[in-house]
């Protein structure tokens, strides 16, 4: 069923969204609303025959600092939000980790682009830091980088209708995050987060309290209920969460009870076998296994419930792979309705649908952006994070049927 998606008008001199522009909060979306957005100085209207169409796909387009939809029959736009600003605010996105699609909104989370590492004494070829796109280099260099830190609700108008997270501000005080790198809606409309860098998945209500917390705040770690750079994080249908522990390259199954916030307990792990490295991102597939994006070995597998070795693909093998500086590191990988894999190929600059061939390998029926070749014109992209297809939350957080923001 589609999600129906109500925002209620705001009580007299009151205004939901944080800082001095008021949105209209009280109009119903329907998908027939026209987007008119700038980026990189080209106005580029929103498809309205197109829009929210089932089968699109919704693109985080990390470096491009934009979350677009395309068509897959034509590799056209046919919506975005982001101008392509290093700066946030309230038509810009900054190194966008994460975004999805339910109903006719868009949740996004601005994770930022960090500063550049210093330097090795003396500097080699292989330690030279390598500038990103999307944020000034000067930035990079003096170590501010560019920030975000937002989780935002986006309205297909391009406005900002819920915002969790201060623009710019790092902080784990009430409203604040540093480094979000991912975000889904709930069943019942809250919004879990993944906070990777005050090393917690955190879940907020509409009124932006937290209500269930995993991970100790700011401690990176092993032990007890501790994660070490977190960087998603899925709803199960059982009830538990599971949870990409990137840095201690694992994903675990951890219990979740609103009831009982502070019970916590670890109920499954999955490492491959042990060698997985850099787990970006996880989700349960319907036959019970668990599909790992592998990103430091470059590659996605899917385990079974003993944590055994179902399927993998290597995305380093594709002919045109980038080999330096930077590995192809895929950061998302999810199976869709139809059993193929949709992988955010990030450092080849693409997004692709596989088929999969057991045990290893599959077939690519679908390619949006050239691998190799970075860029913001037609079918390119940027260091794409994350790609979902509109309609399909297969492995992912199913979203509510009723959804309402207001007072």
């Amino acid at each position: 069923m589609e999600s129906q998606l109500v925002l209620k008008k705001p009580s007299v001199g009151m205004s939901p969204l944080p800082g001095p522009r008021r949105f209209s909060l009280w109009k119903s979306f329907t998908v027939a609303v026209s987007l008119c957005l700038p980026f990189a100085a080209v106005l580029r209207a929103a498809d309205d025959a197109h829009f929210n169409k089932k089968g699109n796909i919704v693109i985080a387009d990390q470096y491009n600092n934009r979350v677009i939809e395309i068509d897959p029959a034509t590799h056209k736009i046919v919506w975005q939000f982001g101008d392509g600003s290093s700066v946030p605010g309230p038509h810009s996105i900054v190194g966008t980790n994460d975004a999805e699609r339910f109903g006719s909104l868009t949740l996004i989370s601005g994770t930022g682009i960090p500063a550049l590492p210093a330097f090795t004494t003396p500097p080699t070829q292989s330690a030279i830091p390598v500038p990103l796109s999307g944020c000034p280099v000067a930035a990079q260099q003096n170590g501010a980088g560019c920030p975000d830190n937002r989780v935002i609700l986006v309205n297909q108008d391009g406005e900002i209708v819920w915002q969790y997270g201060q623009d710019a501000v790092a902080g784990s005080g009430p409203n604040q995050l540093n480094v979000p790198v991912a975000a889904t809606v709930t069943p019942d409309g809250h919004f879990l987060i993944t906070d990777q860098s005050n090393e917690r998945v955190i879940e907020v209500d509409r009124e932006k309290n937290i209500v269930w917390q995993y991970g100790v705040t700011g401690v990176s770690g092993i032990t007890g209920v501790e994660l070490n750079n977190p960087n998603s994080a899925e709803l199960l249908a059982n009830g538990d969460v599971l949870i990409a522990d990137e840095n201690n390259n694992r994903a675990i199954e951890v219990t979740h009870d609103l009831a009982n916030p502070n019970t916590l307990n670890i109920v499954a792990t999955f490492t491959a076998g042990g060698t997985a490295s850099g787990v970006a991102f996880a989700s349960r597939l319907p036959n019970g296994d668990t599909l790992l994006t592998d990103s430091n070995n470059s590659r996605v597998v899917e385990v079974d419930k003993h944590d055994g070795l179902v399927w993998q693909f290597v995305t380093s093998a594709l002919p045109g792979s980038v080999a330096s500086p930077f590995l192809p590191l895929p950061t998302r990988a999810i199976q869709l309705s139809n059993g193929n894999v949709l992988i955010s190929d990030q450092y080849n600059d693409q997004v692709i649908e596989v088929t999969p061939s057991l045990p290893m390998g599959g077939a690519i029926v679908f390619t949006q952006g050239q691998i190799g070749f970075a860029g913001d014109l037609f079918n390119r992209l940027n260091g794409p994070y994350d790609a979902k297809v509109i309609g399909d939350f297969t492995g992912l957080t199913p979203p509510p049927q009723h959804f309402e923001l207001g007072d």
